[in-house]
């Protein structure tokens, strides 16, 4: 199975929040989690890979969805956002299940101007009427349309892309939120020009890092000590983890050992002090084995990450 795109995955989730209609306009604050565990979220493609190997559509029945979600020991939820009225369904859901939304994933097209300017209008909007629900990190993979693709961007559009991102982190803050930079592989190409450029190219105190460990990983040739010294040069600007893990470098079933050396991850970032918001992102593709439903898959995950990320708490 080839994993889904985010622009995929982002369409048919909106598609479906709307057929469902909004449920209310008024964005209730979900109930905090509580303070005795590790706050652990999950993400929405997370579960629509899983939910899609077994035939089934996650955003479907939603509700039926972040059951599953609880049942499995999660305390959050990351959606894939592609609007404000994608919100509107998710809101009261989110309050039943006591589910937080300390973050949501929402993508974007930031290297030419008329494309950043339309993007960071919509996150803008979707960010705002999240905020009342407790959302305060703004994850974006500004790739959308060269998800797995083979272009790379020149000089000019990075530069386009990064000052668009240092703008969009600057509106994000003033309004008490903040941006968190996601890659996949594709940036980690030429040496790395892409991903260096949007951290070198930035703010600090405007763009933040959420750190998807594994496509570090693989987008440097399955290197841990790329990843390793990505974290010691960037761990300041952490501010979200994406937990995933392979074998023999593919997509493992669920988050355990593996080819990371997550504990080690784990003490280097205890090292500097970084505690970032926990979201599981387990996923498959070719090869990944099939013996777990997406409950039980998610269940053992989420008491390993419980039992290796303590130290981050």
């Amino acid at each position: 199975m080839n994993p889904f795109s985010r622009r995929q995955f982002l369409r048919h989730a909106g598609s479906a929040a709307l057929a469902a209609g909004a449920v209310s306009p008024l964005l209730q604050a979900v109930p905090p989690a509580s303070n005795t565990r590790l706050h652990l979220a999950s993400n929405q493609y997370s579960w629509s890979v899983f939910y899609g190997r077994a035939g089934r559509d996650f955003n479907a029945d939603l509700d039926a969805g972040l059951a599953d979600l609880v049942a499995s020991g999660l305390d959050g939820y990351e959606p894939g956002v592609g609007s404000p009225a994608d919100l509107d369904r998710l809101a009261p859901l989110l309050q039943r299940h006591r589910l937080g939304l300390r973050s949501l994933y929402v993508n974007s097209t930031l290297h030419t101007e008329a494309d950043a300017t339309q993007s960071i209008d919509q996150i803008l909007a979707i960010a705002a009427k999240a905020k009342p629900l407790g959302t305060r990190i703004i994850v974006t993979n500004p790739n959308p349309l060269r998800w797995g693709g083979p272009e790379n961007k020149d000089d000019a559009q990075l530069r386009t892309q990064a000052a668009a991102l240092g703008r969009l982190g600057r509106q994000l803050a003033a309004q008490g939120q903040t941006l968190a930079y996601h890659n996949h592989d594709i940036e980690l190409r030429q040496a790395a020009r892409e991903f260096h450029h949007m951290m070198g190219g930035t703010d600090p105190d405007h763009v933040g890092l959420c750190l998807d460990a594994h496509w570090i990983w693989r987008g440097s040739g399955n290197s841990s000590v790329a990843l390793f010294d990505i974290v010691r040069l960037y761990a300041s600007r952490i501010r979200s983890l994406h937990l995933r893990q392979s074998e023999k470098g593919v997509w493992s079933e669920t988050f355990g050992p593996g080819d990371i050396d997550y504990p080690a991850l784990v003490e280097l970032l205890r090292q500097r002090r970084v505690q970032p918001h926990l979201v599981l992102e387990i996923a498959v593709e070719n090869g990944t084995p099939k013996t777990l439903d997406p409950v039980e898959a998610h269940r053992r995950s989420v008491e390993y990450a419980r039992e290796i990320l303590a130290p981050l708490g």
